[in-house]
């Protein structure tokens, strides 16, 4: 299942951009919807920065895939490279339970917008699952939209506080 997500930020996109690079931004968003565990687990650079956080998928999945997916182990190390110079980002998600049950990479952009900044995600999600699989993936990318959606005034406020 192919993705596209976008947020939309009150700060620059260079403020943004060295905001999701910053170990700090993520013991911050703990507590909000779909997504929790937020733990980072490795942290290198600059000049190009390196980071692992590991999540797991605290939204409702329905009762036919929970058959096939046990809901506590719907977890992984998001692994992300930062370009600073392209305010870009490649990441893969690298799961703790079912490597070969789910894959997901894609990239996320930064760029500047009237009175703010926005950051597009975009990428790629697969769940090998016999008959839930796709029901699994919506699960997973609606999730991922609502954690999103919150997340965003989180990293605004992060950055007004930490400037």
């Amino acid at each position: 299942m192919r993705f596209e997500l976008t947020q939309q930020y009150d700060a620059d996109a260079d403020a943004v951009n060295r905001a999701y690079a910053d170990p700090g931004l993520y013991l911050t968003l703990v507590g909000l919807p779909k997504l929790g565990g937020i733990e980072v687990v490795a942290h290198d650079g600059p000049p190009v920065t390196r980071l692992e956080v590991r999540f797991r998928f605290t939204g409702h999945l329905p009762a036919a895939v929970t058959t096939v997916v046990h809901p506590e182990r719907l977890t992984w190390v998001q692994e992300t490279i930062h370009d600073h110079d392209e305010r870009s980002a490649r990441f893969r998600l690298l799961p703790d339970h079912y490597p070969d049950r789910l894959r997901c990479r894609g990239r996320f952009t930064i760029t500047d917008q009237p009175g703010g900044s926005r950051r597009v995600v975009a990428g790629e999600l697969q769940v090998k699952a016999p008959l839930v699989g796709g029901r699994v993936e919506q699960a997973i990318v609606s999730g991922l939209e609502e954690y999103l959606e919150a997340e965003a005034p989180v990293v605004d406020a992060w950055i007004r506080g930490s400037g």
